[in-house]
């Protein structure tokens, strides 16, 4: 099925029978992607005295509890709800959908003790396109990025300036498939989300941040239509799936 999509003066063709999805599933186990020190998901029957909800023991349904935590077990999407005290809603800031996105591919440099990415990497990647989207594929990039355990593993990061320069190029939508665009303990100072939200000006309410993606190496770096799909969690994240779409010619 061939969609045509507007966008501002132009008309952008995709094929919906060939999507590409860029989300981590979560599951209930040991190997689940794994981020800020937290236990593994849970997923488990509903257990009534000596009913259990599993039609493997029974039941005639399946019937089951999840405990996870969007920041932690796999790809999720967050407002600027995260890192404010006034309570904000992910599912009441995302109000579309589709988006213009380019997909790029950048090494992290070495920085002191860190490896992070840099405004001049960003520029050197996206130069004068202008995207509602970024969606940042880091190297190396195997698929150990689907089980990895981050905690205490000090993972790369953006620097506040490469937060400052896509915020300045109007990216509303910054995906990346690390578990977070800072450093994992800096002290709670959380410069790239700031500086990405703006809070220290107008609050940027409808920007996004999507974390713990994965990108194919398959996928070319480019330009995509994104359909940023969520949960409708009233809450600061909550799990995504964002999917990509070619550009047909």
């Amino acid at each position: 099925m061939i969609a045509t999509i507007q966008y501002k003066s132009r008309k952008l063709k995709i094929d919906l029978t060939q999507p590409i999805d860029i989300s981590i599933a979560i599951n209930a186990s040991k190997n689940n992607v794994n981020a800020w020190y937290v236990a593994p998901p849970k997923i488990t029957p509903v257990v009534d005295g000596n009913w259990v909800a599993n039609v493997k023991n029974g039941a005639c349904i399946n019937f089951n509890n999840i405990e996870f935590n969007p920041h932690a077990h796999g790809t999720h999407t967050e407002c600027v709800g995260h890192i404010t005290e006034e309570v904000q809603s992910i599912n009441k800031h995302l109000k579309t959908y589709f988006f213009l996105a380019e997909v790029i591919t950048v090494a992290p440099e070495k920085l002191n003790d860190d490896f992070v990415i840099s405004k001049k990497q960003l520029q050197f990647a996206i130069g004068n396109k202008k995207r509602d989207a970024i969606v940042i594929r880091t190297l190396p990039n195997t698929n150990e990025k689907l089980t990895q355990q981050y905690s205490h593993t000090n993972p790369p990061y953006l620097l506040e300036e490469a937060a400052v320069y896509l915020r300045q190029k109007g990216v509303k939508h910054l995906l990346i498939d690390l578990p977070s665009v800072d450093k994992e303990k800096d002290d709670c100072q959380l410069l790239a989300h700031n500086a990405f939200w703006n809070t220290k000006g107008k609050i940027r309410k409808h920007a996004t941040i999507t974390e713990l993606i994965y990108v194919p190496n398959k996928v070319n770096d480019g330009m995509y239509i994104l359909n940023l799909q969520i949960a409708p969690f009233e809450n600061d994240a909550t799990p995504s799936k964002p999917i990509l779409y070619n550009i047909l010619e």
